[in-house]
């Protein structure tokens, strides 16, 4: 697998497997018939409910802890360092894990100052080994870095053909901050499996749309997390690095930018809203 390196030295591999929506009782199978398929890099969060799952699939899988990249996220909840301490162990726990290699602020919402105190001096006591953010945009993400010590090495936004964040992965380059993709494949939207210009650079290659897109995100240094819970579409979606997108299949591909998400704004109040008063514990 190949790998990015981080702000902090760290290596990441370019290519995981998120567990978004997948089903806490269907998590277990899913993780390990990823891992069986050569996936490392594992992305989570405490609010998807499903921690407890990768945990164990973790554990039987027999694969060297070191050998994996294991990721999950810190919701919004009660302000402060010690809170956001407590949540961190509540998910080591959930995962059976002793470390993480990335935790990251699920969203750009509540007591972030504190929150991003506390992940500081989880990376400097060696419990992660790096840390970021999710769906922070760059004037969020200037202020964090202007007010603290360690730069997020990684900020997780949505990205995909329709989607693109260009802009805004040149702001995170120049910032020593690594762009991630959730959502590559769009959550199907736009209808795009079967999208003109995708298919035909498919055809072009002998790849499906979903190798396409996977492949443009690895070629711009994005680092992706597809998910599936089908064992041959995980798969195909592993099988992005023995072909080349030409420049000419890139700038198709950005002439498909519509600049707005297919799914929330996280600069509207009613999803400010519904965010904060989501809770993961009681």
């Amino acid at each position: 697998m190949r790998t990015v390196t981080l702000n902090n030295g760290i290596e990441m591999p370019v290519l995981g497997f998120g567990v978004f929506q997948i089903p806490p009782e269907q998590t277990e199978k899913a993780v390990t018939d990823a891992l069986a398929a050569g996936y490392r890099l594992l992305d989570t969060a405490a609010v998807y409910g499903n921690e407890e799952a990768v945990g164990r699939a973790i554990r039987n899988s027999g694969i060297p802890r070191d050998r994996l990249f294991v990721t999950t996220k810190l919701w919004i909840e009660d302000p402060g360092e010690e809170s956001a301490r407590r949540a961190f162990g509540r998910s080591l726990d959930r995962l059976g894990l002793d470390y993480l290699d990335l935790y990251l602020l699920h969203q750009p919402f509540g007591d972030v100052y504190s929150f991003w105190r506390a992940l500081e001096g989880l990376n400097r006591e060696g419990s992660v080994r790096a840390i970021g953010v999710s769906n922070f945009y760059p004037d969020r993400l200037v202020d964090l870095i202007h007010h603290h010590e360690i730069v997020p090495a990684v900020n997780q936004v949505e990205t995909h053909p329709f989607f693109q964040r260009s802009a805004e992965q040149e702001f995170m380059r120049e910032r020593g901050v690594r762009h991630q993709s959730w959502g590559p494949l769009a959550a199907a939207g736009n209808d795009i499996f079967t999208h003109p210009v995708l298919s035909a650079i498919g055809d072009e290659h002998g790849k499906s749309v979903a190798q396409v897109v996977l492949r443009w995100l690895v070629q711009r240094e994005v680092v992706v997390i597809p998910k599936s819970v089908h064992a041959n579409r995980m798969a195909e979606n592993i099988d992005v690095f023995d072909f080349a997108l030409s420049e000419d299949q890139m700038v198709r591909i950005a002439g498909l930018d519509t600049g707005k998400s297919l799914f929330l704004d996280h600069r509207d109040p009613t999803i400010v809203s519904a965010f904060n008063s989501h809770r993961v514990t009681d």
